[in-house]
């Protein structure tokens, strides 16, 4: 029988599912932390949980670009087995943006998860950075976007409708500081970014855009990581009320938090577990479960709920684990 995963989800397979934390850091020590960091909770939860991105564009020291793309490409080769490594280049119109891609994918695109492209504007960023990475040897590898002004807001579907684009993501502080000031200081912060009108409207918007074409939408920056309560908060609402399925991490505390507050309940996994057997059991026709109608609407949401699990390190039941 066809695996649920391609016969619910079907072309969504390839783009809807990435773990649920993008862990990004720049300077060399705090990379290997974090590789040997992915490392570890990959064998405590028996999946890799978070990706770890190498980051160029806030990494790499003014007049030290060319040996920081070195750096990150002998850290991303030399990582463990099963860990996913990303690297956030500088944006398209940076003048390492070439140099970034030729070295990095050129030498480790096999070996990368995928490649951010910061300061996203228009859907000729996109193609610009995919026309570098077929030039680098590496045209299959996804891109990832990161949407920071208003501008690229209102491009965002134009954006996601990208086929190479696997994922875009909201850059928070950018957002702000391009109203020049209309957007108070709070805006940044915690409570600000989820109650400032601009703010939720341009969060939904980008949200919206990944779902209407199948592609994952991350939430960026979370600064206040001190505050492991609020943070929690912070992350459970961005998966809660605003979309979003995947979230960025700047400090190793934060990780934790953010697969808690993605991860569904027990409850939760329990009853995708108990649907999805009972609609493969029908051979996916209607069925009734618990007095409700099921079908394969329904199905497809479960299924979700099952990989989410997966995703986050989350026990599943017996009668699921083979898809797995």
């Amino acid at each position: 029988m066809q695996h649920p995963r391609q016969f619910l989800l079907g072309a969504q397979a390839s783009t809807g599912f990435l773990p649920v934390c993008d862990h990004y850091s720049g300077v060399e020590a705090r990379m290997r932390k974090s590789l040997q960091l992915q490392a570890e909770l990959t064998q405590e939860f028996g999946t890799c949980v978070f990706d770890v991105t190498l980051d160029c564009e806030d990494g790499a020291p003014v007049g030290g670009e060319a040996e920081h793309a070195e750096l990150v490409v002998a850290l991303a080769l030399g990582a463990a087995a099963g860990n996913r490594v990303a690297v956030r280049v500088h944006p398209v119109d940076h003048p390492a943006f070439e140099q970034d891609v030729a070295t990095i994918a050129g030498r480790a695109g096999g070996r990368l998860a995928h490649v951010m492209i910061p300061k996203v504007e228009s859907p000729a960023d996109i193609e610009r950075a995919s026309r570098a990475l077929r030039a680098a040897g590496a045209p299959d590898l996804p891109l990832h976007g990161l949407i920071e002004s208003p501008a690229a807001v209102h491009r965002a579907f134009d954006i996601a409708a990208h086929p190479q684009l696997q994922s875009l993501s909201f850059g928070l502080m950018d957002f702000v500081s391009a109203h020049g000031g209309a957007i108070p200081s709070e805006g940044m912060g915690i409570a600000g970014q989820f109650s400032h009108p601009l703010v939720v409207r341009a969060k939904l918007e980008v949200a919206s855009a990944c779902h209407a074409h199948g592609k994952v939408p991350s939430h960026s920056v979370v600064t206040e990581f001190r505050d492991v309560r609020a943070f929690g908060e912070a992350a459970r609402r961005a998966a809660r009320e605003f979309g979003y399925t995947r979230m960025w991490s700047i400090h190793p505390d934060q990780i934790r938090p953010i697969l808690a507050a993605f991860a569904p309940s027990a409850h939760e996994v329990e009853t995708a577990a108990a649907v999805i057997c009972a609609a493969r059991d029908a051979q996916w026709a209607p069925i009734s479960f618990a007095g409700k109608l099921e079908d394969r609407a329904s199905y497809r949401y479960y299924w979700q709920v099952l990989e989410r699990a997966h995703q986050t390190g989350q026990p599943l039941p017996a009668e699921v684990q083979g898809w797995f």
